[in-house]
């Protein structure tokens, strides 16, 4: 049976009940498809007690679905001050990674999606991103940046393998000779391996591979469609072997799920040849916060309230802060303390705190050789100023 209900504000309330409403499925992050805050009404499922199949019954499978979408733009700027780049590329919408602390989830809100099961199951791929980057890079007025690939959603996801719209943008970029840097969970990344360790002769690359426990059971339901912990250390060896510049990514930072593993993490990519690391501390904006507090009933349902209760101690008092001064790695005594052991735990490996792209080279782009023609809203008219 099933119900229209208006929602307020587009949100569940903050606090979700002792018990989830919807058991947790297997390979994915989010316990349910939570309503987006653009919403007007939303569908509410009950059981009755009559139906011994449907709904609330054992639910099939979730099956991820790619759609390929033509988009109108690919680079984004932003002007945020705590963001170490001002230039990003996303080649795909939504993430099958499923993790539960993604904040990219509130985006799909946008697309009148949840950012609960469709943000990991409804996935857009950028299929013309290679030729609007060439545009793009083209324009008389562009001035090269470091451009800082699969930030909002991973670029190496598993429909990459397929798709390869990352694998196209790089060559793009290698060709161009321009700075780029990466950001991922995934072991796919080693596909494009030879490509970067040519890019990183000539300093115009950097990767950063994101671990946040070495738990494999945390991780399994964590980030349930990532690379296992284990498998993330080997693609730190072998992008190190291969001469590319690789630094730990122990983000987001969970108290007592994943704060306790800090120093091993980092001890461990250390070993692997990770030379360089940066933390965050989770963050939960919009529909963030109750998709995580309902996997923390689900799965840690005996210390839900102590980590919420922390979160908080480090955003003032509240669930969430979007001051730019704080919202990486909070403030408070246990925000000071895991700055601390950080600080601690880095000098003592020899390793540097990670500067994105600092010192990156951009002194060697070039224009793209081939660029596709702009094109106007009207399907196939080329634009008059091309």
């Amino acid at each position: 049976m099933a119900k229209q209900i208006p929602p307020r504000f587009g949100l569940p309330q903050s606090r979700p009940a002792k018990t989830p409403a919807v058991a947790p499925q297997k390979g994915r992050g989010a316990v349910s498809q939570i309503v987006g805050r653009f919403e007007t009404s939303f569908v509410q499922v009950e059981d009755d007690g009559w139906c011994q199949t449907g709904p609330l019954a054992q639910a099939s499978p979730l099956l991820t679905q790619v759609t390929a979408e033509t988009a109108k733009s690919i680079l984004t700027r932003n002007q945020s001050p705590d963001l170490p780049f001002s230039v990003s590329l996303n080649p795909y919408r939504g993430c099958e990674h499923g993790c539960i602390y993604c904040y990219a989830r509130p985006s799909h809100a946008y697309l009148g999606l949840s950012p609960g099961l469709d943000f990991e199951s409804r996935i857009w791929a950028k299929i013309n991103a290679p030729q609007l980057l060439r545009q793009e890079l083209a324009h008389p007025n562009y001035v090269p940046a470091p451009i800082a690939i699969g930030v909002n959603t991973d670029a190496y996801q598993p429909c990459e393998k397929t798709w390869r719209i990352t694998q196209q943008v790089l060559e793009v970029l290698h060709e161009c000779k321009h700075p780029c840097g990466l950001i991922t969970k995934s072991a796919l990344i080693e596909r494009d391996c030879a490509l970067l360790a040519d890019m990183a002769k000539d300093n115009l690359v950097r990767v950063a591979i994101t671990i946040t426990t070495l738990d494999t059971h945390i991780s399994r339901t964590l980030e349930p469609r990532a690379a296992s912990p284990q498998r993330r250390l080997k693609t730190i060896a072998r992008l190190a072997a291969a001469g590319i510049p690789v630094s730990v990514s122990v983000a987001p930072i969970i108290p007592f799920i994943t704060e306790q593993d800090l120093e091993a993490v980092l001890q461990a990519s250390f070993e692997a040849g990770a030379r360089s690391a940066n933390y965050t501390l989770i963050r939960l904006p919009w529909e963030v916060n109750p998709l995580f507090q309902e996997w923390l009933q689900a799965h840690f349902p005996e210390r839900a309230e102590r980590v919420m209760n922390r979160i908080r101690d480090c955003r003032g008092g509240q669930d969430n802060s979007s001051d730019f001064a704080t919202r990486m790695g909070g403030e408070g005594v246990f925000a000071h303390l895991i700055q601390r052991r950080f600080n601690l735990c880095v000098r003592r490996l020899g390793m540097v705190k990670a500067e994105a792209f600092a010192g990156l080279n951009s002194s060697m782009f070039c224009k793209p050789k081939m660029v596709p023609p702009r094109k106007t809203a009207l399907a196939g008219q080329i634009d008059l100023f091309s």
